[in-house]
């Protein structure tokens, strides 16, 4: 009975520093690819790249960045497939409307073999950092 207990004990242990790995690989992923506005920025006057918006059709076309290169709908279930045509050596920003799809989908493209994924937040703080919209 006490051996095993102590098997039970150690294999708790190791799912919860197992899971413990796992969501801090997680978090630290995350904070590598969220940029600010400003950080976005700089980066594409250095390093060029394709700038996708993850936004619903309406959203994009009542104003996106006109820098914008494609427009992916993250939540019309096509995502995925539409990251086939797509080269996953190249650098992609993302944006939607608050940061959160534009996460959801660097995550899923890094997921995806996508070596540089940025996740560049919110149309509208993009717009007020001074970027220029259609």
């Amino acid at each position: 009975m006490k051996s095993m207990i102590i098997t039970l004990i150690v294999i708790l242990v190791a799912v919860l520093l197992a899971f413990n790995f796992f969501s801090n690989s997680t978090r630290d992923m995350d904070k590598s690819m969220n940029i600010s506005p400003a950080e976005f920025k700089e980066k594409v006057k250095t390093e060029s790249g394709v700038v996708i918006d993850v936004r619903t059709d309406d959203e994009y076309n009542n104003g996106h960045l006109a820098i914008a290169d494609h427009q992916f709908n993250l939540l019309d279930g096509e995502f995925e497939s539409k990251l086939d045509s797509l080269n996953k050596n190249k650098t992609y920003y993302l944006y939607c409307r608050s940061g959160n799809r534009s996460g959801q989908a660097a995550r899923l493209m890094k997921k995806n073999g996508f070596k540089n994924v940025y996740n560049a937040g919110g149309f509208g703080n993009l717009a007020a950092e001074g970027f220029e919209t259609k």
